[in-house]
């Protein structure tokens, strides 16, 4: 299927490596023209990057103007780390939310007004099925999620009228480095030995997590033209692990 990207002016943050790196290396191969954000930039001269991290002040800003007119904004970068109320003390749940959760209000707010003023672009965010599938041992991660379902939502059901697009993908459990420090953080607080994470897995459909390619064909796909009609809404790629109520 033709995606027609072909020199679209894409940027991706958390770029280099995981989903995002995913990301970029699938825009690449459909000839668009794709930079990188991320706190440690990939080496590779493959990528134009920058090192940046976009839960400073005034980050979002300087990504901007360093990455230019864009087509395609991909947020993806920031991390929050696992546990449960009493375990996640109040820093550390606003430096997580620092980075995702304003993250990617900002730097959306950053690239929004220049895709306006042309009345084309599409922004696509990479949140998490946590933010509809709540769990008190992520409690940080499931509250960023779901703001940020809502943040995609009344945006992307408006945006319409300024000729963009904004969707999002909640990914389920995914083979990346983030995901193995998860299910260690859990299998620490659930069965009282990281090096249990394995056990864990049982949870998931297909017998496996879910892998980072997987996504960015769906971001590909949904960043396309093939998707021109769609907005305002979130796609979940979990393997049918959000739609398990009750379980």
């Amino acid at each position: 299927m033709e995606l027609n990207l072909k020199g679209k002016r894409v940027l991706v943050t958390g770029g280099s490596k995981g989903i995002g790196r995913a990301c970029a290396e699938a825009f690449i191969a459909e000839g668009a023209q794709v930079r990188i954000a991320s706190r440690n930039p990939p080496s590779e001269k493959a990528f134009l990057s920058k090192a940046v991290d976009l839960s400073r002040p005034g980050a979002a800003e300087e990504l901007a103007q360093w990455a230019g007119e864009l087509d395609i904004l991909v947020n993806n970068a920031g991390a929050i780390p696992g546990g449960d109320l009493l375990k996640v003390n109040e820093d550390t749940w606003r430096k997580a939310w620092d980075l995702k959760l304003f993250g990617y209000i900002n730097l959306t707010r950053q690239v929004y007004g220049a895709m306006k003023a042309r009345r084309r672009g599409v922004i696509v965010n990479i949140i998490g099925s946590a933010g509809e599938k709540m769990d008190a041992a992520y409690i940080a991660g499931s509250t960023a999620n779901a703001g940020l379902m809502a943040f995609t939502r009344a945006l992307g059901g408006a945006s319409h009228a300024d000729g963009v697009r904004v969707v999002g993908i909640n990914p389920g459990p995914i083979a990346t480095d983030r995901l193995l420090t998860l299910y260690r953080q859990r299998a620490e607080t659930l069965l009282g030995d990281a090096n249990r994470y394995q056990e864990l897995f049982a949870e998931m459909s297909f017998g496996r997590p879910g892998k980072a390619e997987e996504i960015a064909a769906a971001v590909l796909f949904l960043a396309s033209e093939r998707s021109s009609y769609t907005s305002g809404c979130i796609l979940t790629i979990d393997g049918g692990l959000a739609a398990r109520s009750g379980k």
